[in-house]
């Protein structure tokens, strides 16, 4: 209920609200540029500052360690489950959303943990860093095999030249893949942000106080009310998807977010560093994974991983999730 009555998350609900009534409420899209890239930096910055004070020690390498785990594990179950159940290209694209991580999910939780008393490690920010790129690379490699399976096919059937393509012809290089995620604007900044953090330390933390501290929970509550009004003009495309993927937006959250309670528990992770786990195992890609997927996987469909990743899984990660998780973590962990 705390969650519930945050002005951060009230002014989602307002937006949310605002777009189901169709409103002609709307945050031009230079603003919501400048509000997106604030929060990076400002989370860049605060995780540099905890890591100078903390240091890479094992805790940190373990955390750091769970969360790769994670990032490589998630779409790996999801496009098992998914497969046999959605086209094979969709299946790989939905698993990639939700294998792949939402800065946003991630910012609100941590605000959540600092308003709640709660001290996690700057390392998680780099933990975000991390859990974005891989599972893009499974995706464009399973997608990959796909056209190679399918080429083989129209090959044995006489059907390459109709098709057009060679069994190679349609295969993206993973470097490319690669360079388009660590070199997008947003990852850049946040790591930028990170490092300087971290060389400006103590001292940095002082001087950047006003920008990244003072005004951090205005600037998040303007965002989200931009967010709300997103979720509310794509909740259509996310009720036109199948009965499964419905119920994947909606389960798979609290299975990826069990998961990493485990593995945590199996490390020895703090409460507040195994909440935010569980919230980056949780969330799903609507911005970095679908721009890279569009033309990486154009035959996936954009609907479905980016209506489901942001008309159900955000807002339900945002209202309900980020205070279930803490609380689970709390419990076996506290």
């Amino acid at each position: 209920m705390q969650n519930l009555i945050d002005p951060a998350i009230l002014f989602f609900i307002f937006g949310v609200v605002a777009g189901a009534l169709r409103s002609n409420l709307e945050i031009p899209q230079p603003i919501a540029k400048f509000l997106s890239l604030y929060l990076l930096m400002a989370l860049g910055l605060k995780g540099g500052f905890a890591l100078a004070k903390s240091g890479f020690g094992v805790d940190v390498m373990l955390s750091l360690s769970a969360a790769i785990a994670m990032a490589f594990f998630i779409p790996a179950i999801g496009y098992a489950f998914l497969k046999h159940r959605i086209p094979k290209f969709d299946a790989a694209a939905v698993a990639a959303a939700y294998g792949s991580v939402s800065a946003v999910t991630f910012v609100t939780a941590m605000q959540f943990l600092e308003s709640s008393g709660l001290t996690f490690g700057g390392h998680m920010a780099v933990a975000m860093v991390l859990m974005e790129s891989p599972a893009i690379i499974m995706a464009v490699l399973l997608a990959n095999a796909l056209r190679h399976g399918q080429a083989a096919v129209s090959i044995a059937g006489g059907g390459a030249a109709i098709l057009g393509f060679t069994p190679s012809n349609q295969n993206l290089s993973i470097r490319k893949i690669l360079h388009e995620s660590f070199t997008d604007g947003a990852h850049l900044l946040l790591l930028g942000s990170m490092a300087i953090g971290f060389i400006s330390g103590d001292a940095g933390k002082v001087v950047m106080q006003p920008f990244s501290g003072d005004l951090f929970k205005g600037m998040l509550a303007f965002f989200l009310l931009d967010m709300g009004l997103m979720v509310a003009r794509n909740f259509s495309d996310a009720r036109k998807a199948s009965v499964v993927l419905l119920a994947y937006a909606g389960i798979a959250p609290l299975v990826h977010a069990s998961i990493a309670l485990i593995l945590a528990y199996l490390l020895g992770m703090s409460a507040a560093d195994t909440a935010l786990l569980m919230v980056l195992s949780a969330s799903a890609s609507y911005i970095v994974v679908p721009a890279v997927l569009r033309y990486a996987i154009p035959e996936a469909n954009p609907a479905l991983y980016f209506g489901l990743s942001l008309g159900i899984t955000f807002p339900l990660n945002i209202l309900i999730g980020i205070p279930l998780y803490t609380a689970m973590a709390q419990h076996f962990l506290g």
